[in-house]
C-alpha cells in the first residue's frame, strides 16, 4: 500500500525545496502548500524530475557498421545507471 506520509519529518522541508527545484528544471510554476491546479502531466513530470535526480540512468546510443555488408548499420542501445 502507497502512503504519502514522510518517513523522516525532520527531512520535510529538504524534500519540499528538492520539489520546487524539480519543479523549476521542468518550467512547472508549484506554489507553497496546495496545488490542485496541476495537470497530471505537470505533476508527473515533477516526480519524473525528482527521480532522475535521485536515480540517474543514462541511455546512450551507438551505430556500429557492419563489416561484412557495404553500407548497412546496425543500432545498438546500451543502458546503464551511474551509482554514487
Amino acid at each position: 500500500m502507497a502512503s504519502n506520509k514522510t518517513l523522516v519529518p525532520e527531512a520535510k522541508a529538504a524534500l519540499d525545496k528538492f520539489k520546487m527545484e524539480a519543479a523549476s528544471e521542468v518550467g512547472v510554476n508549484l506554489a507553497q502548500g496546495y496545488n490542485g491546479d496541476l495537470t497530471s502531466r505537470q505533476a508527473g513530470s515533477i516526480g519524473g524530475q525528482m527521480v532522475n535526480n535521485m536515480n540517474p540512468v543514462r541511455t546512450m546510443r551507438f551505430e556500429r557498421h557492419n563489416r561484412i555488408s557495404q553500407g548497412h548499420k546496425i543500432t545498438v542501445k546500451y543502458a546503464f545507471s551511474l551509482t554514487v
